[in-house]
Formats: C-alpha cells, sequence, structure tokens
C-alpha cells in the first residue's frame, strides 16, 4: 500500500431513515469495541440519511467520515431531483463519489459531465472518489486497458494542481458489481498497476487506488494481500456492521504488516 488505506461503503438505494440509523449505531458499537488504527472508513448512505446519519457520527465522536453517492455539478437552478455540492456541504459531507458505473450506464453520465462533476467537487473542498471500469465486453474484446486510460484522462486531464491531493480511484470492472463475481488477484493488480501509470501523467504525488465489485469479508484480505490496492469501495457487503467491518480489519492488519 502506498497511501493510508481507505475504505469507502456505498450504501446505493439501501436503508430507509430507520435502518440507517440502525446501521450506523452498529458500526459505531463495533469499531469501538474494535477500533481501526491505520484505516480510513467513510460511508455514502442515501440523500434522505446524510443528516440522521451524520448526526449519529458526530455525537458519538465515531472515525467515520460521511460522503454522499453522486452530486450535480451546477450550483443551483432547475435540475429537479438533483443536490448541490452547497447542499452537501452544509450536511458535513466530506467525501463524493464521482462517476459511479451505475450513474453512468442507467443514467447517461457522460465523461464530460464526469469532468464537470469532479471539479465540482474537488473546488469545494471536497474529496472526490473517481470510479473507472470496463464493461465484460469492452475486457472480452481486449479494450479494457485502454478504456480505462481513457476514462481517467478525460475526468483528471488538466486538473490543477492545487486539487491533485482531493482526488481518489476507484477500480470498479461493471462485470464484477453486485453480480457476486470479484475479480481475481491477478486482474486486479493489472489494472491497479495500469490506473497508477496513468495517474502518474495526469496527477502529482500517488493518489488512494481502490478496487470495488463483489468485495467482501471473504475475499478481502486475499484481494489486499496480493496486489498493491489502497482500499475497497464496498456495496453490499456494507450493509452489514459485521461485514464491512471484517473489511475495515482485513486493511488495517495487512496495513500494519507492510508498512
Amino acid at each position: 500500500m502506498s497511501v493510508r488505506p481507505l475504505v469507502i461503503g456505498n450504501w446505493k438505494m439501501n436503508l430507509d431513515f430507520v435502518e440507517a440509523l440502525h446501521l450506523t449505531q452498529q458500526l459505531g458499537v463495533l469499531l469501538k469495541n474494535h477500533p481501526v488504527e491505520h484505516t480510513d472508513v467513510v460511508i455514502a448512505p442515501p440523500f434522505v440519511d446524510l443528516r440522521s446519519v451524520g448526526s449519529i457520527l458526530d455525537a458519538e465522536r465515531l472515525p467515520v467520515a460521511l460522503g454522499a453517492q453522486h452530486v450535480n455539478p451546477q450550483e443551483n437552478g432547475a435540475h429537479t431531483g438533483e443536490v448541490s455540492v452547497s447542499m452537501l456541504q452544509r450536511l458535513g459531507v466530506e467525501w463524493v463519489i464521482v462517476g459511479h458505473s451505475e450513474r453512468r450506464t442507467n443514467y447517461a453520465m457522460s465523461d464530460e459531465v464526469v469532468a464537470a462533476t469532479l471539479r465540482a467537487v474537488v473546488r469545494a473542498g471536497l474529496h472526490a472518489v473517481l470510479c473507472v471500469g470496463e464493461a465484460l465486453s469492452v475486457r472480452e474484446a481486449d479494450e479494457h486497458e485502454s478504456f480505462v486510460a481513457a476514462q481517467l484522462r478525460s475526468a483528471l486531464g488538466g486538473l490543477e494542481e492545487r486539487f491533485h491531493p482531493l482526488v481518489s480511484v476507484a477500480y470498479e470492472p461493471l462485470w464484477a458489481i453486485g453480480t457476486g463475481v470479484n475479480a481475481t488477484a491477478e486482474q486486479v493488480s493489472q489494472m491497479s498497476g495500469l490506473v497508477r501509470g496513468v495517474l502518474a501523467e495526469l496527477l502529482a504525488g500517488a493518489p488512494p487506488v481502490l478496487y470495488g465489485g463483489s468485495v467482501n469479508a471473504e475475499n478481502a484480505g486475499t484481494l489486499v494481500r496480493s496486489s498493491d490496492l489502497d482500499g475497497f469501495l464496498v456495496g453490499g457487503a456494507s450493509l452489514k456492521a459485521e461485514s464491512f467491518c471484517a473489511i475495515l480489519h482485513a486493511c488495517d492488519d495487512c496495513y500494519a504488516i507492510k508498512r
């Protein structure tokens, strides 16, 4: 691991107000009983849960940052159903997931919109987690490396250097998201190496490189030990406090050994 590990729980469109409170409280109990010492932790609830979850994180002084799953690059206006960066800031949000594959695929989020969104996030002083990754058809055509490299260059090309420290990247192959089939350690290592190579051309420093795609308590340890990942973007496994904490500790333990 080249930097301090980072694990982000993306709750997606799951958990209502009451369920979100319950999960956050469970997570707090587990982390107090068995803290993570070397890993940064972020949870990204649905928009409607942000205030309640943030209140618990603050009241309990939990070592967990608040993230959002998406944001509109515009500051205000006629954008029904959308939220702005300033709205997220008011709620104590520090991290924003940008360009998740589900936003790109299901809501036609183009590379141009991804780039504009990332700039809106970092210009506000928030951390942007840029998601990149290929569909199965792209991998089968042996075009996955050039495809991911193009996504990175489109989103990050020309970004002012003062914003570079606010960027992290999550590699998430579409064929492994929510399918129960995660990429092999060899595939993850290959692609994380590619991502780092492109990032070295575009950004100063060494931004964290995460993996997302059917990460769970069973495979997290193997993935993190067998590659140069800096952590994970976790979907379904973040909806249960026990499995999410197991992933956190897999990163934490690996860091303690490697440092």
